[in-house]
């Protein structure tokens, strides 16, 4: 009976892991993300699904949920500023801000091999799915695209008040032109009738 219960407490230990980037950036991952991250995320997929590993929501995220719309006090630039700085750390760039080149085909192909690799591990699971629900892992990502929603929606908040107020970068959103793709040209015609 002893032996039975030797691993409840080393089960519990593990069942409070939380996980952040490999590269110790405070910013958030979903778990698809951490998967494609690098060999061992990619390994350790299954212990995401059984909600051993978990990704942990910034302080800063979880106060945004809270209220997205709090009106900073004092509603000076500096304020603003201090606010908006840990949500770029949690979120990364803005959509006004540009990205890192993502494009290449070997991150693309990195990403992908990577994604084969968690998608084999989590192929040991059987019915994953449920595994997922139950063990709350399905109900922990949904927090963690509603954090990252709500940041993002706080940091666009406080970037209007910024520039409504006049305040400098980052305080407000930078309207240069970021080299972004074309949206597809809608030349294309539709498969199927439309009248």
């Amino acid at each position: 009976m002893r032996a039975a219960l030797f691993p409840l407490p080393i089960l519990a230990l593990l069942a409070a892991c939380t996980t952040a980037p490999a590269d110790g950036s405070p910013q958030i991952q979903t778990s698809s993300a951490a998967n494609r991250e690098n060999v061992q995320s990619a390994v350790a997929a299954p212990l995401r699904d059984v909600n051993v590993l978990r990704t942990k929501i910034p302080q800063v995220l979880l106060d945004a949920m809270a209220d997205p719309y709090a009106l900073p006090v004092p509603a000076t630039c500096a304020r603003i500023t201090s606010l908006i700085l840990p949500l770029n750390g949690a979120l990364g760039a803005d959509l006004d801000e540009p990205v890192q080149d993502e494009d290449d085909l070997m991150v693309r192909g990195r990403g992908a091999a990577l994604g084969a690799v968690a998608g084999a591990a989590s192929g040991l699971i059987p019915f994953r799915g449920w595994v997922r629900k139950l063990s709350g892992a399905e109900r922990h990502d949904g927090l963690v695209s509603a954090a990252i929603g709500a940041g993002a929606v706080r940091r666009a908040y406080l970037k209007g008040l910024g520039e409504f107020r006049g305040c400098p970068l980052p305080a407000r959103p930078s309207h240069d032109l970021v080299d972004r793709e074309e949206p597809m040209a809608e030349t294309l015609k539709p498969r199927y009738p439309i009248r």
